[in-house]
């Protein structure tokens, strides 16, 4: 049975990282990121009610359980 000729593993290996580097450096580049949206001013509305300005949460009651 043949032994596994390993001598040129080394080379093979050392010049496979470059490339799949500038692979993927090239894919990358190509792609097309999402800009990010611009920010709007908020409209502003004034009110004199203080709880219209603050987030509530309506709960329902609790529910009585049979004894």
């Amino acid at each position: 049975m043949p032994q596994l000729d390993t001598s040129t593993w080394f080379i093979t290996i050392m010049t496979m990282l470059p490339t799949l580097y500038l692979i993927m450096q090239l894919k990358l580049l190509n792609t097309n990121y999402y800009q990010t949206p611009l920010q709007k001013s908020p409209n502003k509305q004034t009110s004199s009610n203080y709880w219209q300005l603050k987030w509530t949460k309506i709960y329902l009651p609790r529910l009585q359980l049979r004894q």
